[in-house]
């Protein structure tokens, strides 16, 4: 099995990612407009760093590199929007873990300090938490909801990471002078 997943191309890696980002804005966006629940600026910001890794993915299939050079700099870019995706949604998890006394008071709302706040502020105010981000509206198998999105780039990481084992694969393949032209 390990050794078919080494021979996907960056193409099929990047429609595989592409795919699970996808699938986590669905159920982001299935879970605002159906299910009515209001993404804090957090889960907002998890959203960016899906949409971030979407966007590598997407731009990666289209090129779909044969050499070890481009798939390495797909691999940096993706796993740099997963990487931060896995940061935000930690420590998302981190403020709904505090004790109810521990729990930052909430700021204004994003859109407004969007508008009058650089984006270095305004990045570093959401990351410092807010009371409305360590509420927990919803759990499902006792997980809540950054939990699952924790959970979900960990799985999108897998991605990025098989994009490099071809990598590595072709770059073996050719020294053991096996590599045959596409």
């Amino acid at each position: 099995m390990l050794a078919g997943l080494q021979r996907l191309s960056v193409r099929q890696w990047s429609l595989a990612g592409l795919a699970f980002c996808i699938l986590m804005m669905l159920v982001a966006l299935g879970l605002e407009h159906i299910g009515g629940l209001e993404p804090c600026p957090l889960c907002i910001f998890q959203r960016v760093a899906v949409l971030a890794a979407a966007a590598v993915f997407v731009i990666a299939a289209i090129h779909n590199p044969r050499g070890r050079v481009g798939a390495v700099i797909y691999t940096g870019l993706s796993l740099a929007a997963v990487l931060g995706g896995i940061g935000v949604a930690w420590r998302h998890l981190w403020l709904q873990s505090l004790p109810p006394d521990q729990v930052p008071s909430c700021g204004p709302g994003l859109d407004y300090m969007m508008d009058i706040l650089p984006m270095r502020d305004v990045v570093s105010m959401v990351l410092s938490g807010s009371g409305e981000c360590a509420e927990i509206d919803f759990l499902l198998l006792g997980i809540s909801l950054p939990g699952w999105t924790l959970i979900g780039f960990v799985i999108l990481a897998l991605a990025p990471l098989g994009i490099l084992l071809g990598a590595f694969r072709e770059r073996r393949s050719s020294l053991n002078g096996s590599h045959r032209p596409a």
